[in-house]
């Protein structure tokens, strides 16, 4: 057992991905080179981590209300309930039976990368239990690593390093690595995209539609939109990153409608069977200068810009439609631990 007994609390924050998503995956980065611009928000995943006296391992969802229990010496089944932690757990080889509460400010699917939030939140937890230094680089790769490579769940690398990260960066992707580059925007810029961006709930989640999958297929088969709308999407973080650091909010809201355009070009199916293009429609006529997608597709939620005096007619249009909103601010800080007095954070070495 450890030698300090006390829980651990961690967390990691959600995020909201301006531009680029996509290109952050191994198929394409490694021979195109790929970039995202991308910013944490104070919405997050939250973890306690107890260890116990025995040997059992509990996992239990604050917000979904499922538990799972299973003995060390056994190991988890993969069954689709609470496997992230579960495999979490397995990879962080901690020796000892733990209790482990998560809870989400975001439902699973909702396009604010949640899922890496949670491995990077469990990963941050027992790190901080084990008392084990890890960099923000070795928290990112790990947590690809439990998603990716040990459940197979198919994605890109970008959740992974927002929330290692944490703040408003440019996270670029190639065959020599990831680099990850803050956006120099002081306080007034950001507070001039709060004034401009709102952040809008669908009220629909993607549920196993199989958008990523049907994206890399269309890579690998060679379908010129497909490779047009990733292009486009890279060139565009660099762009909007720009667009950003000058504050050039009119621009901004333009660029997030042509990243919802090139994102349908380069996955046709993103919007299908859902509401977004018939918000993002909506909240265009009511004064919105653009808007996007925040994930994959399929549900979740959208990212809107509009001049701050026509969000009240923007917000009444999304909401007849059934959107919810959810303020935000921009967090620097990425994912965290204490146990008692004792912080925990990726550092450097």
């Amino acid at each position: 057992m450890p030698a300090d007994p006390t829980p651990v609390y961690a967390l990691a924050p959600l995020r909201v991905s301006l531009v680029g998503g996509g290109t952050d995956f191994p198929h394409w980065y490694l021979d195109h080179g790929g970039a995202v611009l991308s910013a944490t928000i104070d919405h997050v995943v939250r973890v306690t981590a107890a260890p116990r006296a025995d040997r059992e391992v509990r996992v239990r969802s604050l917000d979904l209300g499922e538990l799972v229990q299973y003995h060390l010496d056994e190991g988890p089944q993969y069954d689709g309930v609470m496997d992230l932690a579960k495999a979490a757990i397995d990879r962080m080889c901690l020796d000892v039976g733990l209790d482990v509460d998560i809870e989400s400010e975001a439902p699973p699917g909702s396009g604010l990368g949640g899922s890496s939030a949670l491995v990077t939140a469990v990963v941050a937890a027992l790190a901080c239990l084990d008392d084990r230094a890890l960099t923000p680089e070795e928290v990112a790769a790990m947590s690809y690593a439990i998603e990716r490579e040990d459940l197979g769940i198919a994605g890109g690398w970008q959740d992974q390093y927002a929330a290692a990260f944490g703040g408003f960066n440019l996270i670029e992707f190639d065959r020599s690595g990831v680099r990850v580059s803050p956006v120099a925007v002081g306080a007034d810029g950001l507070e001039e995209l709060r004034k401009h961006l709102l952040l809008c709930y669908t009220g629909t989640v993607r549920r196993n539609v199989g958008l990523i999958d049907r994206q890399i297929e269309m890579f690998e088969a060679g379908r010129e939109d497909t490779l047009l709308g990733m292009k486009q999407l890279r060139e565009m973080a660099y762009a909007m990153r720009d667009a950003v650091e000058v504050g050039d909010m009119a621009r901004l809201g333009a660029m997030l409608r042509d990243a919802f355009e090139a994102k349908k070009r380069m996955n046709p199916h993103i919007a299908e069977h859902t509401p977004i293009e018939a918000m993002l429609a909506a909240a265009s006529d009511a004064g919105a200068t653009g808007g996007k997608i925040c994930g994959a597709g399929g549900g979740g939620y959208l990212l809107i810009a509009t001049p701050p005096e026509a969000r009240a007619s923007v917000r009444a249009a999304l909401e007849s439609l059934g959107g919810q909103f959810a303020p935000f601010e921009v967090d620097p800080d990425g994912v965290r631990a204490r146990q008692g007095d004792r912080r925990w954070t990726p550092s450097r070495p």
